[in-house]
């Protein structure tokens, strides 16, 4: 019983009563450095604002540090919304394309776009790339099935998003290569599942750091 009881305390927390981690503290001073640097605050502030930063226990003892500040929301809302187990911003929308073929050619899949839930990829004497890191996801979970027979396939997925590979290599390779170095996404964050067949070819997933920041470019083939 008071097990439960403790469960339905945290339950009814508003995303301000949430403690706040190091990583948000360190977030908000960076912020505030910003700040420095452009002339929005002098060194004294500076000083007087860290000393709150560094003494905040809960999220909402960080915002009104840097509510006069232009960046105020990315300093704190991402790290929220992640903790809180908050739906990820990234998923829905109208679905792309559900194939990219290249047979002696290429084709390319990057830029902003919504991945479907089953995407087939096929590349015979020829290639073809899907690029996510500026992508959206149509549903939380997704599947590309990718077929490369004496042609190659890339797969770049951002390491914010879980990827899982299950392919098979028949005198070819289907790896999946971590150039990222990042912990595993969180489990609210879309899944994208690889399988399919590298025959004399080749499937590679690369795992690279988010781009979320670019702007969208879109190129289709």
């Amino acid at each position: 019983m008071v097990f439960a009881a403790k469960l339905r305390r945290v339950s009814e927390l508003t995303p301000d009563q949430m403690r706040a981690s190091d990583a948000d503290r360190e977030r908000v001073a960076q912020v505030l450095h910003n700040a420095l640097s452009e002339g929005r605050i002098t060194v004294n502030e500076l000083e007087e604002r860290l000393s709150t930063v560094y003494a905040a226990k809960t999220l909402g003892e960080l915002k009104p540090v840097t509510a006069d500040l232009p960046s105020a929301a990315a300093a704190v809302e991402p790290a929220t919304t992640r903790a809180l187990g908050y739906p990820d911003q990234r998923i829905g929308g109208h679905p792309g394309s559900p194939v990219s073929i290249g047979v002696l050619s290429g084709a390319v899949r990057k830029g902003s776009w919504v991945l479907p839930p089953q995407h087939n990829s096929f590349a015979f004497w020829g290639g073809t790339e899907i690029d996510l890191r500026q992508a959206r996801f149509a549903d939380k979970h997704s599947t590309i099935t990718a077929v490369a027979i004496m042609g190659g396939i890339q797969i770049t997925v951002p390491d914010d998003v879980n990827v899982d590979v299950t392919g098979i290599g028949l005198m070819g390779g289907f790896v999946l290569e971590d150039k990222s170095g990042a912990p595993p996404a969180p489990p609210t964050a879309p899944t994208v599942k690889v399988n399919g067949l590298a025959f004399w070819g080749g499937v590679v997933v690369y795992r690279k750091p988010a781009q979320r920041s670019e702007p969208p470019q879109i190129e289709g083939a």
